[in-house]
């Protein structure tokens, strides 16, 4: 009784270790901040850099560039960036193997310091192409930290918080987004010759990270299940947790590397035809897919024209865009917040729904945008619906869904096939939407809202709740669903809710 009681009164280093907030906040502010800082920084200085470019070549040539070639060489500029970010998301795997989780960030801040530095110098030596060569820098620097933060930061936190820390990679991109907005502003960098200051700003969040990083644990996980290292295990979990007793947790991950053998770390091709990992896959390639073509991208694209039409003045745009970010943010902390209250299946369940209700009446306002002069504030009130209904659910849950529903071995595979499609999509949904906008006009939103609902339905039928289980539970649940026939399997009870 008396051992009960001091148990009961045992403080809860877990969450109050300062360790894995550090943690979090080094991996954070040069991973996928820099990712939302550099998609939203592009856009103010877009006028600046094509007159520079057309200034260039005239003073190569003597004769101006067409306005054709300086919208191609923008597209490049602006295209290179995915391009950059699927060659990191090939790349990320194989460091996070080889280097490890911590190191792999380190060494990928290079990319961002030497992006810098040809931005920075870039009018100066009067050469676009150092733009271009920078945008792929970062691309590629976005696309290593956008697998192998959350990769990172969920080995790393307990199971308790597992949902809510590997989620503020959301949160991080979000304010990556708003900060790139703020910066962007005219009376900051936005101006005619502070471009390229603005361009190479992204060196400072890098340099953060490289200063920071160092001083903080690898991932226990990769410590004793890659690397078989079980006393730099218990030295990391010692300082993440705050505690000295970290038995139980190191129990566990014995049986998790027992359960994963010796097989080694998988590739991605080998995830494609493994049977025990179908579901994982198919629901990996439907959340991931669906993430990006549901729309949220171009709500921003709508957002200047809507906010124009509703009578706002030109020069208070740039204020109002600075909202949606904002509007991103907060709901990506309120969803980090909840998370491990009300689960997974939930945020996204909800976060679809909201968002096909506020794409339904946003298609309605732009139908009607003339015929009532009221029509344009509720498509403006639609955006920002639509924005922060897209950061309840899908802009962070659908994120760790790598980390969670694949094991140690085949978790830098997962995340090189997650990353591989994201960025295919973030490419090709750049190129068709102006496309689309043209030959959908009004009712552009049709298609992402159809995907709203797929993401809805999906994610109701066939994805299993993974809030408050440790990784080999989840493993042991998700076989049951894979091989539900299995007799000699003696796994945990599966949820009824989540069986086909």
């Amino acid at each position: 009784m008396e051992d009960e009681q001091q148990h009961r009164s045992r403080p809860r280093p877990k969450i109050q270790s300062r360790v894995l907030f550090l943690t979090i906040f080094a991996a954070g502010i040069g991973g996928t901040f820099q990712f939302g800082y550099n998609l939203s920084i592009i856009n103010a200085p877009t006028l600046y850099i094509q007159e520079f470019t057309n200034e260039t070549w005239q003073v190569r040539t003597g004769e101006p560039l067409p306005d054709r070639l300086i919208l191609l060489v923008w597209s490049i500029i602006v295209s290179l960036y995915p391009l950059g970010g699927l060659l990191g998301a090939l790349l990320a795997g194989h460091l996070a193997v080889t280097l490890g989780r911590k190191r792999s960030l380190l060494v990928n801040d290079l990319c961002t310091v030497a992006a810098a530095v040809l931005f920075g110098f870039s009018r100066r030596a009067g050469s676009f192409e150092m733009i271009m060569l920078g945008r792929l820098l970062v691309g590629v620097s976005a696309g290593v930290s956008m697998n192998v933060q959350p990769m990172y930061l969920g080995e790393s936190a307990p199971k308790e918080l597992r949902g809510a820390v590997a989620m503020t990679s959301a949160v991080f991109t979000a304010l990556g987004i708003m900060m790139g907005q703020v910066v962007g502003l005219r009376e900051l960098l936005g101006g005619p010759q502070a471009w390229p200051l603005l361009l190479a700003s992204c060196v400072v969040p890098g340099l953060l990270q490289l200063g920071s990083l160092p001083l903080l644990p690898e991932s226990p996980r990769y410590l004793l299940i890659d690397r078989g290292d079980t006393k730099a295990c218990l030295a990391a979990l010692r300082r993440l947790r705050g505690s000295e007793d970290v038995e139980e947790e190191l129990v566990e991950l014995r049986e998790e590397r027992a359960a994963c053998g010796a097989g080694g770390p998988r590739r991605p091709w080998h995830l494609l035809g493994d049977p025990a990992l179908r579901r994982q896959v198919v629901s990996l390639v439907v959340l991931g897919s669906a993430m990006e073509l549901c729309g949220n991208d171009s709500v921003y694209a709508y957002a200047s024209a809507v906010f124009r039409a509703a009578g706002m003045p030109e020069h208070r745009i740039s204020y109002a865009l600075v909202g949606t970010g904002a509007c991103e943010l907060l709901a990506s902390l309120v969803s980090s917040a909840v998370v491990e209250r009300v689960g997974r299946r939930v945020l996204l369940m909800a976060g679809y729904c909201l968002m096909t209700c506020w794409g339904s009446v946003f298609t309605a306002a732009l139908c009607l945008q003339d015929s009532y002069p009221w029509m344009p504030y509720l498509a403006m009130s639609c955006v920002f619906g639509f924005i922060l209904s897209f950061g309840i659910g899908p802009a962070g849950v659908t994120g760790i869904l790598a980390t969670e529903l694949f094991d140690q071995t085949a978790r830098p595979a997962a995340y090189a096939v997650y990353g591989v499609l994201l960025w295919t999509m973030l490419f090709l949904l750049g190129l068709g939407f102006p496309f689309l906008m043209e030959g959908l006009s009004h009712f552009i939103y049709v298609p992402f809202l159809a995907v709203c609902v797929c993401g809805a339905v999906y994610t109701g039928l066939f994805l299993p709740e993974t809030k408050g289980k440790s990784f080999l539970e989840i493993t042991q649940e998700l076989h049951r669903l894979n091989f539900p026939r299995d007799p000699r399997w003696r796994g945990p009870e599966v949820l009824q809710f989540t069986e086909l």
